[in-house]
């Protein structure tokens, strides 16, 4: 990924975004070709070992005759992007010196994948997945029920949805992360237009170019 210095973000940043929009582009090269498949993660920063994901995929899915075990491959995370008019930045109607670009945030994580076909690692994976995502629900739905758990669902389907799914654990081992947020333009012009992209529909990426 061409990364200026003035868009990269740190490691810490960039496990923030993928905390907070989780569904990743799994990249991998096979005998076919390249290939993406697009699943939720849950993000794990243990102390004592390496940061990793783990996520699950359908055993019906051709990527789990693709992949083996130690293969190395890349996840792609995306929040908030959109289109910046040069209109927006007020040295463009003192100079006429700008050109439309486009925001963005997005972080590249390299791995090595492991892929886990027994029923304890895979109902773990489930439940974290479930817990982190279910704690996000709670309060947004007026009158829903409280938050779903495992526990819900019949033993029987249980098992027979367990048994539809591989997991796969990812430890990182290099992270990019590029915040294009306008950062190469005077503090006028990027809180310009951060305040008009948040106007055109993209309230998240007028706060990020703010620094909000």
């Amino acid at each position: 990924m061409y990364l200026p210095a003035h868009f990269a973000a740190n490691t810490a940043d960039a496990y923030d975004l993928i905390r907070q929009h989780p569904l990743g582009a799994l990249v991998h090269q096979h005998a076919g070709g390249l290939d993406a498949n697009h699943l939720p993660w849950e993000l794990e920063t243990p102390e004592a070992a390496p940061a990793r994901l783990i996520g699950h995929v359908a055993r019906a899915n051709p990527l789990l005759e693709q992949l083996h075990d130690d293969v190395d491959v890349l996840v792609i995370f995306q929040a908030e992007q959109a289109y910046i008019s040069p209109n927006w930045y007020p040295s463009k109607h003192a100079t006429h010196q700008q050109v439309p670009t486009w925001n963005y945030r997005v972080v590249h994580v390299h791995g090595r994948l492991q892929l886990h076909d027994d029923r304890k690692w895979v109902l773990g994976a489930v439940g974290k997945l479930t817990r982190t995502h279910e704690a996000r629900t709670q309060g947004v739905v007026p009158h829903a029920a409280g938050a779903w758990k495992i526990k819900d669902a019949p033993p029987d389907y249980l098992e027979r949805q367990l048994a539809h799914i591989v997991g796969i654990e990812i430890a990182i081992t290099r992270v990019q992360a590029k915040f294009k947020l306008s950062q190469n333009r005077s503090a006028g012009d990027r809180h310009a237009a951060a305040t008009s992209v948040a106007a055109a529909g993209h309230p998240a990426l007028g706060a990020a170019m703010q620094g909000d």
